[in-house]
Order: structure tokens, then sequence, then C-alpha cells
């Protein structure tokens, strides 16, 4: 009888994607509609069971064994620099992090004081700035980043983009690019040797069917 493998998946925009991908590469996905508060969902035919919990608290599941594998954006990845192996980016889900400012704003090289910068990410924002010598205020925000600049609470954010229709419909231009981020497979360390066979597997299952490139 083959091992089951625990898979925690990101709600969200990444959710769909993530779920088709699973199907093109011969797994069962869950039915969501089946009953849309459950959490837990257990496929037998393709030997997984499927966890629906936050993007942020994908690594965490992982890393502490909860889950065997998860998919993750590679932004969360580089934020808590959680300790699971990353086999594989699954080119889905594709965006940036990048620190933006009003349009009429000036570069972000001021050294007279330190730059204000308002964002969900910072550990990836003071490593940025940092490696640039440039000495920051870092204010957590946890969602309406691009309000920061407008109200004077920050001179820049940092925060995901994709299109950027959001940043030019509040006055805010890209200013810098700090990492490009997909969609990672990501497993636990333990379970990579426990249940190898079956990891290693579906590691490459996904591989021959992810796009041949990144996807928005």
């Amino acid at each position: 009888m083959s091992e089951t493998v625990i898979v925690a998946l990101s709600k969200g925009k990444l959710l769909d994607p993530t779920i088709e991908l699973f199907r093109q590469a011969g797994y069962a996905g869950p039915d969501l509609d089946a009953d849309p508060r459950r959490l837990i969902f257990e496929v037998p035919q393709s030997g997984l069971t499927f966890l629906i919990v936050r993007p942020t608290d994908v690594p965490t599941y992982v890393e502490y064994g909860a889950a065997d594998v998860g998919i993750a954006g590679k932004d969360l990845l580089l934020e808590q620099r959680s300790d699971v192996h990353e086999p594989l980016d699954l080119r889905i889900g594709g965006c940036r992090i990048a620190v933006a400012g009003l349009q009429d704003c000036e570069g972000s090289t001021r050294l007279s004081s330190k730059l204000r910068v308002a964002t969900k990410y910072p550990n990836i924002t003071e490593r940025y700035f940092n490696q640039k010598g440039i000495p920051v205020e870092i204010i957590k925000l946890y969602g309406s980043m691009e309000l920061a600049p407008l109200v004077g609470l920050a001179d820049r954010i940092v925060d995901l983009v994709s299109s950027g229709q959001t940043l030019k419909a509040n006055n805010l231009k890209e200013t810098e690019v700090i990492e490009w981020s997909t969609a990672r497979l990501i497993v636990n360390r333990a379970s990579l040797k426990m249940k190898h066979r079956v990891i290693s597997q579906m590691i490459e299952r996904l591989k021959k069917c992810r796009p041949k490139t990144m996807q928005c």
C-alpha cells in the first residue's frame, strides 16, 4: 500500500492553478465545492491528503512536519527563511517584490535620514536596503499598502506587484525590483527521506506538467 503524502495548499489566487497543475500531473484533486468550510480533503485514489491553509502558514506546516509538502510563494520563503527543501519552481503565480513610491518621488538613495518604508515583508526590506547602505525605518502593515505614501505614513512601500495597475491607480510608481516570485514546491526534510519514492515521483510529475515559462 502506497504512503499517503500530506500536501499543504495556499488559499487564495494560487489555489485553483495549483489544483489544476496536480490534476495535469495525474493526481485527483480535492473537491472544494463539496464543503467550502472543510480544511482537510482526503483523496485516497491519489494517495494524497490536502490541507487548505493561509499562504503565510504553508512554510510552517511543512517545516514542522504537519504537511509533507506544500506550495508557497517565493516571497514567503524569502521572508520567513523556513528550514524546508525547495526542489521545484512551479512557474505559476508570477509576480515581483518591488519598491514603489509617489509618482514625483526622488530616488531611494536618501542618506541624510532614515527612509520610512511600509511593508508586510520587513525581513526582505531590511536586508535589501541594508545591502544598499540605506538606513530605513520599517513600518509593518498587513494590507492597503498603497495608502501609506498617500497619507505621509511612509516614503516608500515594498509589496508584491503583478500588473502594476493598482500602483498607477493610486499615483504610485515602481522604482526597484527586489526579487521575482513564483509558486514553489517545498518539502519537509524528514519526509523527503521517509517518503522519498513517492515525493520524488511527485516532483518529477509536476516538473513535466508545469508551464514552460513563468505564468502570472
